[in-house]
């Protein structure tokens, strides 16, 4: 008897949505600038619009754009991210947001996760952002991983190039079940045995600093910009959402991280457009 053949998620192309928001940043703000200077830098002329994995972006309908959230400083800024992600995905497209600091990956699923069951939430961080709250907000952009795993948002959390896991956040971890490399034991990407539907949050200091150094948190010893790539690339299908925070334009003189920003964010849209 043949197998029947599993049907394809009826998703359609990704959209490009900045989230200017940082007033959740522990020690700089400066994230709410990134997100206009990452489009630019994704379109800039030093290189052309071809992912890696041979998806050309600048073809009609390869993505979409919608512009950034506005009133981000305002009280229900958590809720209007959740709407405007609520908006996409239920026109069965899917999202991938420009921050802004950390915190924003905690109403973005809070829209997904309730629309997507069974999500393999894959996380690239320095740190894991699990504290129960930081410095008394317990929406602190060192917490939003606690807030996803306590309403259950996710069914598996797994994280990669953590190198400050402290006493209270490996306890989270074992409450909650998250599956943590650590930057001296990265294992190659088959092992993590990942299966979709696969949502990405990706913060630049997962990289070393000298590669990025527009960050908030300089955490020397990190991952090669060359190591994350790997990881994207070997991410199974389908990606259903993606968010990449914590550029910070304020530290980066040279323009640098901003390229490095576009190139992360260029090849999460080959891996989610491509089949």
């Amino acid at each position: 008897m043949k197998r029947p053949k599993r049907k394809p998620y009826p998703w359609g192309p990704p959209i490009l949505l900045g989230i200017p928001l940082d007033h959740n940043s522990s020690f700089l703000r400066g994230s709410a600038d990134a997100p206009p200077l990452i489009r630019a830098a994704l379109r800039s002329d030093a290189w052309n619009p071809w992912t890696e994995t041979g998806i050309d972006l600048a073809f009609s309908g390869a993505y979409e754009d919608a512009g950034d959230l506005n009133e981000m400083e305002s009280n229900d800024a958590f809720q209007r991210i959740e709407r405007a992600i609520a908006r996409i995905v239920d026109a069965k497209k899917r999202p991938l947001s420009l921050g802004g600091d950390h915190s924003i990956t905690f109403p973005i699923l809070c829209a997904l996760g309730k629309r997507v069951p069974g999500i393999t939430l894959v996380h690239f961080d320095a740190h894991p952002d699990l504290y129960a709250d930081y410095e008394g907000n317990p929406h602190s952009h060192a917490s939003p991983f606690a807030r996803v795993m306590e309403k259950k948002l996710v069914s598996r959390l797994v994280q990669i190039g953590i190198r400050t896991l402290n006493a209270h956040q490996r306890e989270q971890a074992k409450k909650f079940g998250v599956e943590i490399f650590e930057i001296n034991q990265l294992p190659e990407p088959p092992k993590l045995k990942l299966a979709g539907p696969v949502y990405v949050s990706f913060d630049l200091d997962v990289l070393e600093p000298g590669l990025a150094p527009g960050i908030s948190h300089w955490e020397a010893g990190g991952m090669t910009t060359r190591e994350a790539i790997r990881y994207i690339h070997a991410l199974p299908s389908p990606i259903v959402g993606a968010d990449l925070v914590e550029f910070n334009p304020a530290r980066d003189r040279s323009g640098l991280t901003a390229m490095v920003a576009a190139k992360i964010v260029k090849e999460l849209l080959g891996k989610m457009i491509g089949r």
